[in-house]
């Protein structure tokens, strides 16, 4: 048992973890470099990971090269050099510029904090987008606005973790799908509103938990069913009466009485333990095609992973967050894109054998590097041979051993964003109470029901209301988008019972969240 050196809670390293921590310890210089057990819980240590992740915060600031106005993941009074991408990604700058001499009489994290204020940051993290000015980690899209995590879309607004979908608006893990509006969880979903967890659902409103369904209203764990209401089948014409009902109420504006009979729908419906589909020997939740992933969260196809969250085949990881075609990976967030053995990183691309590194593309052997491109054989951005590199790579890890920071993940204070703006804040949230919006109101503005904020709308999005006859929000986006995340179980995970044979299940729901909560035999025998 090990106590927590941020919260002070005890947590476990089970033998499992402590043998899985074997794969990433560094060969160099003929020795062999462990990386230790971590100090922090699992949760302190995904915290930490989070905080340096800044999806949704986009300001207004100037360019530190061309003075033109861009929009930046960065304050304008951020200490760090920004760059438009055009700008960060052409020949005017050179990364190895800005490369120094390692000092073995000062900490590493001290030397790397002093690279990273000197040298240029992207404004935003953005590739091949067309008329789509305002999204970040995304690429791909045409004619889409706030949407952020997103790939390969057309007129979506936002969104985010948006994939290959069409004119869909509000949406949280949205998949293949269009004209689907307040959706969490769905793929392969045409015109469905306010529903959680649906596959190919069509033109259906409030469904929870269904699959291959369509023309249906407030009805969960529904498969292959047409024209039901309250899980119960209606003829046609009765259907269309009571949907227009509702399409009526929701034109008008009245959706709260609507959202209360769906949340108490969710409560009282069967839940299935954890989601995961085509798994073996893993544990966590939404889990799909993974083998021995322990603990882990919104993974598909992963195999011998642990404490992964929010990955796409990846392999041998642990404590990584926001990672696709991964292998070999230790405390590592935004990483990937058929990157090799990299080890305490935020963010590095098609990368391999890679050490400490910040936002790094296409680089080899490298450690202590900040926003280098093509670099091979590099320490705190400055080229050395290859003899050399392993020398000081090996006398660095030493020093680091000496000094307490080998194995340890940046420090958060080593974050360039404020912790609201980071996704930390959204599933470890500040727990200060919340106060109105007190900044001016630019004219014209709609003023958010719940915190005060203005927000305004864009055409797009006016379209997109009139086509489907639906009244304009009355919350802001960053509210609306928070509500989303709530409507999804928290990554943690619980002992209780089964709720029909009384057998002992893992669940992240809890009695607050669920009054049915099934095995997976059970579950299966109820729903199919």
């Amino acid at each position: 048992m090990k106590t927590c050196e941020k919260c002070q809670n005890q947590f476990t390293i089970p033998e499992d973890d402590k043998n899985f921590l074997q794969k990433f310890s560094v060969k160099i210089e003929g020795a062999t470099f462990a990386v230790p057990e971590p100090t922090l819980c699992p949760d302190c240590r995904q915290q930490r990971r989070l905080s340096f992740r800044n999806e949704r915060a986009l300001y207004h600031r100037k360019c530190d090269m061309s003075s033109k106005d861009i929009i930046s993941i960065y304050r304008q009074d951020s200490p760090y050099k920004v760059y438009s991408p055009q700008e960060w990604w052409s020949d005017k700058w050179n990364p190895l510029d800005f490369g120094r001499d390692f000092d073995f009489e000062r900490p590493f994290f001290e030397q790397f904090a002093e690279l990273k204020q000197s040298i240029p940051h992207l404004s935003l993290h953005v590739t091949n987008n067309e008329s789509s000015e305002y999204i970040n980690l995304s690429g791909y899209n045409k004619h889409c606005h706030l949407i952020f995590a997103a790939e390969y879309n057309e007129d979506c607004l936002y969104g985010t973790q948006v994939i290959k979908s069409e004119s869909c608006l509000d949406t949280l893990n949205c998949l293949e799908s269009k004209y689907c509006y307040e959706v969490v969880d769905v793929q392969g979903c045409y015109q469905l509103l306010y529903s959680q967890d649906c596959k190919n659902c069509n033109e259906s409103m409030f469904l929870y938990n269904c699959r291959n369904c369509s023309n249906c209203l407030f009805s969960s764990n529904l498969r292959n069913k047409q024209y039901y209401i309250f899980n119960q089948p209606y003829s046609k014409e009765q259907f269309l009466s009571k949907k227009a009902e509702i399409a009526k109420q929701l034109s008008e504006g009245k959706l709260d009485s609507l959202r209360e009979q769906f949340v108490k729908l969710k409560f009282n419906t069967i839940h299935k333990g954890l989601s995961m589909t085509n798994c073996e020997n893993s544990l966590g939740n939404f889990l799909s095609n993974c083998k021995n992933a322990q603990l882990c969260f919104d993974l598909a196809y992963g195999e011998d992973c642990r404490f992964v969250y929010t990955g796409y085949q990846v392999k041998d990881i642990m404590d990584v967050c926001h990672t696709t075609e991964m292998e070999l990976s230790y405390e590592g967030m935004s990483v990937g894109y058929k990157s090799y053995n990299v080890l305490f990183a935020n963010g590095a691309w098609s990368t391999n054998n890679a050490l400490y590194v910040d936002n790094v593309h296409s680089c080899q052997n490298v450690f202590g590097c900040s926003n280098l491109r093509n670099g091979q054989y590099c320490i705190l951005n400055k080229q050395y041979a290859k003899p050399e590199y392993e020398k000081m790579v090996a006398k660095i890890i030493e020093h680091m051993q000496k000094t307490g920071e080998w194995g340890q993940y940046f420090p958060l204070e080593m974050s360039p964003f404020k912790y609201e703006d980071t996704v930390a804040n959204e599933y470890f949230p500040h727990t200060e109470k919340e106060t109105k919006y007190q900044g001016e109101i630019p004219p014209n503005s709609i003023i958010c029901e719940i915190t005060g904020r203005p927000f305004n709308l864009v055409d797009a999005e006016k379209e997109f209301y009139k086509s489907m006859n639906l009244s304009i929000p009355k919350r802001h986006p960053d509210q609306r988008h928070k509500e989303r995340l709530a409507l999804r179980p928290a990554r943690k995970l619980v002992k209780k019972q089964c709720d029909k044979c009384s057998i002992e299940i893992t669940t992240p729901f809890t009695a607050k969240d669920a009054q049915k909560v099934y095995c997976e035999k059970c579950y299966l025998q109820e729903v199919y």
